[in-house]
């Protein structure tokens, strides 16, 4: 070779190689711009910092220029590779006579309905390392659908049946569940049988693996499975940035699946992992999200996350409220009755489970309370418990305090029983007793005055409309004399009960009014008593 014509070439720093530049121009478009008009002849040296496949591949096309073009070594574990050299070294304009590099190995990539599953995986593998190269995505895109392609024919020829909707194109991949376990196990091999092949791919290409499943229709649930195999499998032996990459790009894939399909322990799993990493705000938000939306599946044990190590209090209070948020987004409205109950019952359990935290707030303990509307649930029992279970822990509120706690309640829904309770709880402030009794009285009597509008509208005759003169006593009076004069019928049969039950309630009412003034006696007594001590007043619930 002559001596000016050598061209030496540091390919990424890994090797260096003395080529003849005249045979290597004639090929790459790259090597002919820069030196075409070059003067310069002598100690010519090229070097490249990205080059595809580093010096092994370099050396494949060395030997494509030097032996005229033709090369006989494409196969699927460097065709990637290749395909990425041959554009990077502009190999598609400067050889006349036969096919160019470029032309040959895209030939090359059409036969690969021909290669063995074996032959694509090891072809994704060369490409993951190529994904920052323009051409790499077309290749990609190329291998991810015959990967795709293969794993849906597995499963149509497969003992558990796959079928399409007539109105999708894309795959459906589903079995029916039966009772031998054996069929059970034999469909867990046949459907998620390609699982641990692909572990090996980073994230990048397990992206676009998923991405173009969805596109095409494949089952969520089964995407959803792989996403948190895939997760589990790689993240012990992953370093602290591959792992934020990995569960930012599995949250990311998570958020465009249909929500039903995904687990929601499988997000606890993740939010619990995320807590000890760098995650971006985004990617919290997205996964607070989703497990807000299934909040109604999940158990009082996921929801004892521990809080931010800043912080005093025992368990992660503001997550639940944000995951409570997110729940009614849409309003409470077009949220299930059904779906709304689970989590108010859910929030009782929560409730009584963090009253006890010494650091826990008011203020944070009543977020969670008045998250959920009073509708969501038919008896607010369980908040009284949690109330009062948190009073007694934090003994040294101020009456101020403890009247905010209290303002969470609403004596209205309280069970008889539970209210009987409240009224002779030592714990509870005078005032908010108090204003239980108030309201109790007040409900007493609406329910009254509707059940005399009824009565009224139901009279037969004029004449049983009558109250004796002098009679007094009110509208438990009342409602005994409509209840023993009205000649009801069998249709009117409810009527009458509930006329009775109502003569139960306002005797419980006067019962409950004669406690009340005797209370407020007693209170008025100690106060006057405690004026001339210069003592504290007591409180009235002994």
């Amino acid at each position: 070779m002559d001596e000016n014509c050598y061209l030496e070439v540091d390919v990424n720093g890994e090797e260096v190689f003395m080529v003849d530049k005249r045979v290597i121009s004639s090929y790459s478009g790259k090597i002919n711009k820069l030196f075409s008009k070059s003067n310069k002849t002598h100690h010519l040296k090229v070097i490249f910092h990205d080059f595809p496949g580093g010096a092994a591949n370099f050396e494949l096309i060395t030997r494509f220029c030097y032996n005229k073009g033709k090369t006989a070594n494409i196969n699927p574990s460097n065709i990637s590779n290749l395909i990425c050299a041959a554009h990077f070294m502009e190999m598609n304009k400067f050889f006349a006579g036969t096919e160019n590099l470029c032309e040959q190995t895209e030939k090359s990539l059409q036969e690969i309905k021909y290669w063995t599953w074996s032959e694509v995986l090891v072809a994704l593998k060369q490409c993951q390392n190529l994904l920052r190269k323009p051409i790499s995505s077309i290749i990609l895109d190329k291998l991810s659908d015959s990967l795709i392609g293969r794993i849906a024919s597995s499963h149509e020829t497969s003992p558990c049946p796959s079928f399409s909707s007539p109105e999708s194109p894309g795959f459906r991949l589903s079995c029916e569940t039966r009772s031998s376990e054996s069929f059970k196990n034999g469909v867990v091999r046949t459907t998620y049988w390609w699982f641990e092949d692909l572990v090996a791919l980073n994230t990048r290409v397990i992206e676009v693996l998923v991405r173009s499943m969805v596109s095409k229709n494949f089952d969520n649930a089964i995407i959803s499975k792989f996403l948190c195999y895939y997760q589990k499998s790689r993240f012990v032996t992953a370093s602290s940035g591959e792992k934020s990459e990995m569960i930012e790009t599995v949250v990311d894939l998570f958020s465009a699946l249909d929500i039903s399909y995904v687990s929601y322990k499988s997000l606890f799993e993740i939010l619990r992992v995320g807590l000890n990493i760098s995650l971006s705000h985004i990617c919290r938000n997205k996964l607070e999200s989703m497990i807000g939306s299934l909040l109604d599946q999940v158990t009082l044990d996921n929801l004892l996350v521990p809080s931010p190590a800043q912080k005093s209090y025992l368990y992660d209070v503001d997550l639940v409220v944000r995951f409570l948020r997110t729940f009614l987004r849409k309003g409470v409205c077009c949220v299930p009755l059904s779906r709304l109950k689970k989590v108010a019952s859910l929030m009782d359990f929560y409730l009584v489970e963090i009253a006890p935290d010494p650091h826990l707030k008011p203020s944070k303990f009543l977020a969670v309370i008045r998250a959920l509307p009073d509708s969501a649930r038919d008896s607010l029992d369980g908040i009284y418990r949690a109330v009062s279970l948190y009073i007694e822990v934090h003994s040294t509120l101020s009456e101020e305090q403890k009247m905010a706690v209290c303002f969470g309640l609403n004596y209205e829904k309280l069970s008889t029983e539970t209210f009987n309770h409240l009224i002779q709880n030592k714990i509870f402030p005078p005032k908010s007793i108090t204003q239980a009794l108030i309201c109790r009285q007040r409900k007493l009597k609406s329910l009254l005055q509707d059940t005399e509008q009824v009565a009224t509208t139901n009279r037969p005759s004029r004449s049983s409309q009558i109250v004796p003169k002098g009679r007094k006593g009110g509208g438990s009076q009342q409602i005994v004399l409509y209840a023993r004069k009205l000649n009801l019928s069998d249709e009117n049969e409810k009527l009458k009960a509930h006329l009775q039950g109502m003569q139960w309630r306002v005797s419980e009412l006067e019962k409950v009014c004669r406690k009340m003034q005797f209370r407020m006696a007693k209170m008025m007594k100690s106060r006057l008593s405690s004026r001339s001590n210069a003592r504290s007043v007591p409180k009235i619930c002994s």
